[in-house]
C-alpha cells in the first residue's frame, strides 16, 4: 500500500515542478525595477526566449497614468540616483530609435508601457530579432513621458522612474 501510494503522490509533484518553471520553456530571465531617486515606480520584467525573438512580459505599479517609454539599456546598473548609470538604448547594430513594432529601431526599444488611472501598467511583448543571451545582465528602464519614437537617440522619454538590472532565472 506505502508503494502505491508513492507512486501516486510523484506525478503530482513533477506536476508542481513544472508549474513552477512558468511551463512555458526556453531560457528565462528577469528584471526586478526599483523606483529611480523620488519615485513610485516598481515592478517586475520577466523575458523568455522563443523562437525569432523574446517574449516580455511587464507588470509596474507607481506610475502616473498614460503611457511610458520603455527599454533596454546598454548597462546593468542602476546605482545613479537617476539610473544614468543604464547608459542608452541597447543598440548592437546601431540603428535609428524606432517603433518596435513598425520598422527600424534598437534592439532596446520596447512597446510604450500604458498605465491606467490606478499607475498600474501590463504589457506581453515580442521582440523580434533580440536573443535572450544579448539582454541578460543589461538595464531595463521605465520613463516618465511617452516614446514618439522619432527623437534621436531616445524618444524624447523624459526622466527615469524605474531601473532593473536584467538576470538570468
Amino acid at each position: 500500500m506505502k508503494k502505491m501510494l508513492f507512486l501516486i503522490q510523484l506525478p503530482l509533484v513533477v506536476l508542481v515542478a513544472g508549474c513552477a518553471t512558468g511551463g512555458g520553456g526556453g531560457p528565462a530571465a528577469e528584471a526586478v525595477l526599483q523606483p529611480t531617486q523620488g519615485n513610485a515606480a516598481a515592478g517586475t520584467v520577466s523575458y523568455r526566449q522563443r523562437p525569432g525573438g523574446v517574449q516580455v512580459t511587464a507588470e509596474v505599479s507607481g506610475l502616473t497614468p498614460g503611457a511610458h517609454g520603455f527599454h533596454i539599456h546598454e548597462k546593468g546598473d542602476c546605482s545613479a540616483p537617476d539610473a544614468t548609470s543604464a547608459g542608452g538604448h541597447f543598440n548592437p547594430a546601431g540603428k535609428p530609435h524606432g517603433d518596435p513594432l513598425h520598422g527600424e529601431h534598437h534592439a532596446g526599444d520596447m512597446p510604450q508601457l500604458e498605465a491606467g488611472a490606478d499607475g498600474r501598467a501590463k504589457l506581453v511583448a515580442d521582440l523580434a530579432g533580440v536573443t535572450l543571451d544579448s539582454i541578460v545582465g543589461r538595464g531595463v528602464i521605465v520613463h516618465a513621458a511617452p516614446d514618439d519614437y522619432k527623437t534621436q537617440p531616445t524618444g524624447n522619454s523624459g526622466a527615469r522612474v524605474a531601473c532593473g538590472v536584467i538576470r538570468a532565472k
